[in-house]
């Protein structure tokens, strides 16, 4: 009996391809529709998240968030929070959630527990004057002069845990303080061209390794003189 979990598509393809009864394991043992202690003491030690939007039309767009470890915040196990600052003037995500309040969360922990969280559900935009009035203990973030101007809180619909089997383990740089730290904010010259202008800087020459030589041409065959 379908009990709604899943798309329609998920199950066509369980089908097809014979996964149901994989599948309805998954479903009946691994995803909640509320975080469980666990899950929130996981969201409280990230750093950065994924956030998948999508337009009215369908049009989708990822994004990240990041701050200091706790800056999305479960308010309760059926609801979870994060803050958004001044500075982003497009607000694609923000836009979308008001044409489309469906959500999809991924966080990714790739240094300690090397496993992700999967949040899926509906999310509103709320002021932080007012989402601090129900919740004075929010967090004040630790950076000078910044502050959120509004949260995003999503109703959980579900979580569930990305298999740590494909997560690689990455480690730590020097990301704070000294010259590291400026280094590594800095914007790369030819990731941002102007409409209006050149590109900052022309792309390097991709330099293949030698063995991959004979299989990807590193430039446009030159026609022979006989040819047009």
């Amino acid at each position: 009996m379908d009990d709604g979990t899943g798309s329609r598509g998920e199950r066509m393809l369980q089908h097809r391809f014979g996964t149901e009864e994989r599948a309805r394991r998954f479903y009946d043992e691994q995803v909640l529709d509320h975080l469980n202690p666990a899950m929130r003491a996981f969201v409280a030690r990230q750093e950065l998240m994924f956030l998948a939007t999508s337009d009215l039309r369908g049009g989708c767009d990822n994004s990240l968030r990041a701050g200091p470890a706790g800056f999305a915040r479960t308010l309760d196990a059926r609801r979870l929070a994060w803050p958004e600052y001044r500075g982003n003037g497009v607000m694609a995500s923000l836009g979308n959630i008001t044409e489309n309040p469906q959500v999809g969360l991924l966080f990714v922990d790739f240094v300690e527990d090397c496993v992700g969280l999967h949040v899926n559900g509906a999310a509103r935009i709320v002021d932080d004057g007012v989402l601090r009035a129900d919740h004075p203990e929010l967090p004040v973030d630790p950076v000078p002069g910044r502050k959120p101007e509004r949260w995003v809180v999503v109703q959980v619909r579900e979580a569930y845990i990305h298999c740590s089997k494909f997560i690689p383990r990455l480690y730590r740089g020097p990301t704070e303080g000294g010259r590291d730290a400026g280094r590594l904010r800095q914007r790369r010259p030819g990731f941002v061209e102007s409409r209006r202008t050149a590109p900052v800087a022309a792309p390097r020459p991709v330099q293949w390794p030698a063995e991959w030589s004979r299989r990807i041409p590193t430039s446009r065959p030159q026609p022979r003189a006989d040819q047009p």
